[in-house]
C-alpha cells in the first residue's frame, strides 16, 4: 500500500470557468431585472432568469469549492479518439471561414441560399467529396429550415435575394 501523500492537484482552468459561470450567472440575473411585470402575472417573468441565474453561480462556487479541494475531472478515455494526434487545425480553419463567410452573406444572399452553402462547405471541410449531394442536401435543409421559422415559429430568417419567390 502506498502511504506517501500525494501533493494537492490544482486545475486553474476550473477556475477560470467558474468564474465564467458566476459572470453569466450575475449578468442574466442582473439582466432580468429590465423584464416588464405584468399586473396580473403575481409570478412574472422574471423569475426564470433570476433561477438560472442563482443556480448558474451555485455551481460556480460548488466548482471554486472542488477545485480548492484538489478535485480534477476525470481525463476522457477516448474510446473512438485517438488523444495523442494533434489537431487538425486546417478542418477549424476552414469551418470558421465557411461560418464567416454565412455571417458575412445572409443578410444579402438570405438564408436559404447560405444555410445551403454553409451544409455543403462544413460537409466538404470535414471530408466529403461529394458536392453535389451535399449542396442538394443543404438547400433542402436550408429552405425547409427557412420555412419552418418563417411559417411554423413566425421568425422571419432574411430571403435575401429571394424576398418574393419564398
Amino acid at each position: 500500500m502506498d502511504t506517501a501523500v500525494r501533493p494537492r492537484q490544482s486545475d486553474r482552468a476550473q477556475y477560470g470557468l467558474a468564474l465564467a459561470l458566476a459572470l453569466v450567472g450575475l449578468y442574466t440575473a442582473f439582466d432580468a431585472r429590465g423584464l416588464t411585470v405584468g399586473f396580473g402575472d403575481p409570478v412574472g417573468p422574471r423569475v426564470f432568469p433570476y433561477v438560472i441565474g442563482a443556480g448558474m453561480i451555485l455551481l460556480a462556487v460548488l466548482l471554486v469549492i472542488a477545485a480548492a479541494r484538489g478535485d480534477v475531472p476525470e481525463a476522457e478515455a477516448g474510446e473512438d479518439v485517438d488523444l495523442t494526434t494533434p489537431p487538425d487545425w486546417i478542418t477549424v480553419v476552414k469551418l470558421v471561414a465557411i461560418m464567416v463567410l454565412n455571417l458575412l452573406l445572409v443578410n444579402v444572399l438570405g438564408w436559404a441560399i447560405t444555410g445551403a452553402f454553409l451544409f455543403a462547405g462544413a460537409a466538404w471541410a470535414l471530408g466529403s467529396r461529394t458536392v453535389l449531394r451535399d449542396l442538394l442536401v443543404g438547400i433542402v435543409l436550408s429552405v425547409g429550415s427557412w420555412y419552418f421559422f418563417y411559417s411554423g415559429l413566425g421568425v422571419p430568417l432574411s430571403p435575401g435575394i429571394l424576398d418574393g419567390i419564398l
